[in-house]
């Protein structure tokens, strides 16, 4: 067979990475669209909930967007009073991002739910498979993530 019409395994894995992210993520994007958030709103809120405050520069990490992203992010969930900059103890020039009570409340109402849409999403996938997926994904991730970046 000719290598330019034999398919690559790497590719073929990444593609049905992404197709698996795209079918969950529909589910997700959806639930969180219905409760007037944007994903990267979301991945800061969920990020705060369960990490706690942080400097903007790990949450921008955490959150994965550009450093001009958060800045966005953050100001738009100040604005609806769900998130707070606050001065970080120790370095007058770091911010930290915190909920606010309402955000807090917003979190504790939404989480549990969109916990349950991927639940749904994934009811008919048996749990050894899932366990199975996990451990097989990190290690890719990780082995990806040692590869140094080409440009």
């Amino acid at each position: 067979m000719l290598m330019g019409m034999m398919e690559s395994l790497d590719l073929k894995l990444w593609t049905v990475l992404a197709k698996a992210y795209e079918s969950i993520g529909a589910h997700a994007f959806a639930h969180i669209e219905r409760e007037g958030l944007t994903p990267g709103e979301f991945g800061v809120l969920d990020t705060l909930y369960h990490k706690g405050p942080m400097v903007l520069g790990e949450l921008q990490h955490r959150v994965l967007v550009t450093s001009g992203g958060i800045s966005y992010l953050t100001d738009r969930l100040e604005k609806r009073g769900l998130v707070v900059r606050r001065d970080y103890p120790g370095d007058r020039r770091t911010r930290e991002v915190a909920l606010t009570p309402a955000g807090e409340a917003l979190m504790g109402r939404v989480f549990p739910k969109h916990t349950a849409v991927i639940e749904r999403a994934l009811a008919n996938v048996d749990p050894e498979i899932k366990q199975a997926a996990v451990a097989l994904l990190r290690t890719i991730g990780r082995s990806a993530a040692a590869v140094t970046v080409s440009v």
